[in-house]
């Protein structure tokens, strides 16, 4: 099995990082999707390299790899979601958000990180496409910089209602920013589900050179809303056999669990995840175990 999976702790809100943390390790995770949060290791708060030594002293106490994600509702705009975005036409509200992310790839950096995961937010009101497309690569210039001296790709997820909304989207931005090496592309099981014209399967074959990081919940069509696994629509052993093969593509992060309206059962939904998913991985024979295959001699 080459799947790695993980839990965003943006589904564990109610619990303290530490606890969040022991938690998924001790039911059998392989790693976490950290949210930069005010609740779990504020990137805007004091004494920030300090507490990231902490967080990775303890990743590596549990065994957990990370992937870094910047998909907090309020950290930078207590009365906007997801404020400023990259898009804003404020350019220092949008330089806000590009410092946030450089900040995140060097916090990821620090703990030894697959990728930062972020997205581009959606279009403002007013705004030409042209206009919101080079916003977009203006401001994420600088963060592909410090992804590039940092060697942590930066994920750019396809969002439903932004901008940047599905697989044709990223590789337009793809294009505009001259494909460079440290962008990369964050796949969410359930968007495929709800958006994309192919099926979550496909996308993975079909996304599997760019891909940095993998979220995973149940989605029904047409309908953006994380749901737990088997409350939605997607056939899932098709899904979890393209995302199985995607080791021999030089896929090395995790597949992370992504409930973030769900934390008040996170614990528990946490452990029914693990078994819902690992129940429906594919097995594999071992090689050279072939049905019919004749031992070498």
């Amino acid at each position: 099995m080459t799947i790695r999976l993980g839990y965003g702790t943006n589904g564990l809100t109610d619990l303290r990082l530490d606890d969040a943390l022991a938690l998924l390790a001790g039911l059998g995770y392989d790693g976490v999707g950290l949210t930069l949060d005010h609740m779990h290791l504020d990137p805007l708060a004091p004494d920030l390299a300090a507490r990231t030594r902490h967080v990775a002293h303890r990743l590596e106490q549990l065994g957990l790899g990370v992937t870094v994600e910047t998909g907090a509702r309020y950290v930078l705009d207590p009365r906007r979601k997801h404020g400023p975005s990259l898009l804003d036409p404020d350019p220092e509200a949008r330089a806000a958000r590009t410092r946030l992310l450089v900040r995140a790839v060097e916090v990821a950096a620090d703990l030894g990180a697959h990728a930062v995961h972020c997205f581009s937010g959606i279009t403002p009101r007013h705004t030409t496409p042209d206009t919101a497309w080079q916003r977009l690569t203006e401001a994420l210039a600088p963060v592909l910089v410090a992804a590039d001296r940092t060697g942590v790709p930066l994920a750019i997820e396809p969002e439903p209602g932004h901008l940047l909304a599905d697989l044709s989207d990223f590789h337009h931005l793809r294009i505009l920013s001259g494909d460079p090496e440290p962008l990369g592309l964050t796949l969410d099981i359930g968007h495929c589900q709800c958006l994309e014209p192919s099926s979550p399967a496909d996308c993975v074959r079909d996304a599997a050179p760019w891909l940095r990081h993998v979220q995973i919940e149940d989605m029904r069509r047409g309908i953006h809303e994380h749901l737990p696994f088997g409350d939605g629509e997607i056939d899932f052993p098709p899904v979890l056999e393209a995302l199985d093969t995607l080791g021999d593509t030089g896929y090395r992060g995790l597949t992370v669990v992504e409930l973030p309206r769900h934390s008040h059962a996170g614990p528990e939904l946490a452990r029914t995840s693990l078994d819902f998913l690992r129940s429906r991985i594919p097995s594999k024979a071992p090689r050279g175990a072939l049905k019919g295959a004749t031992p070498c001699r």
